[in-house]
């Protein structure tokens, strides 16, 4: 773990647009467990206000490992590069699994100490967004539209595999309790 690194708060408001332009692209969700860290691509997230509180809302399928690990410690850091460049790290990170490989040093990623959370940032994704789980909940399969049913959840690849589809997803609401972007000094 690195600790030569400036944080430089942000409003994460005046930052909304940059974080959602490029969450849809790609981010990771870093989360640890014991004293293992694993980081894993996410596409789908949301920001909003809830009991007067920023959170980040992060969507994670129950068969996946950071799933697992978000259940054994309700931290994580999202961490974003607005600038790109980093497309080897999300298809890397969006297809192994962090049960068989530990990504991070796979693809030599440096972490930078969390601020207000046991979890790491990643220096090479500066953005980052450091949140504590107040609210989870399983998706109600009932409740999604048959169309959204048939496009993201079509029951043809099994759980284990990284393009998995038959596992719903767990909404997990994360207070954002810090938020700052990386810059090396």
């Amino acid at each position: 773990m690195e600790n030569y690194f400036k944080r430089n708060k942000i409003d994460v408001i005046e930052h909304l647009t940059p974080i959602v332009k490029t969450l849809k692209k790609g981010a990771l969700i870093t989360t640890k467990s014991g004293d293992e860290v694993n980081t894993m691509t996410i596409s789908w997230g949301k920001i909003g206000i809830e009991w007067n509180k920023l959170i980040f809302t992060a969507y994670i399928r129950t068969g996946r490992h950071t799933h697992k690990m978000l259940e054994e410690n309700g931290e994580f850091t999202i961490n974003i590069n607005p600038e790109g460049k980093v497309g080897k790290i999300l298809g890397f990170c969006g297809t192994k699994s962090g049960s068989e490989i530990n990504k991070i040093e796979a693809m030599n990623l440096t972490t930078v100490e969390g601020n207000k959370v046991s979890v790491p940032a990643i220096a090479e994704l500066p953005l980052t967004l450091e949140c504590k789980v107040v609210y989870k909940q399983l998706q109600d399969r009932n409740a999604i539209s048959k169309d959204y049913i048939e496009q993201f959840y079509p029951q043809d690849v099994a759980s284990d595999y990284h393009s998995a589809n038959q596992d719903f997803h767990t909404m997990f609401y994360g207070e954002i309790v810090d938020a700052y972007i990386l810059e090396k000094e």
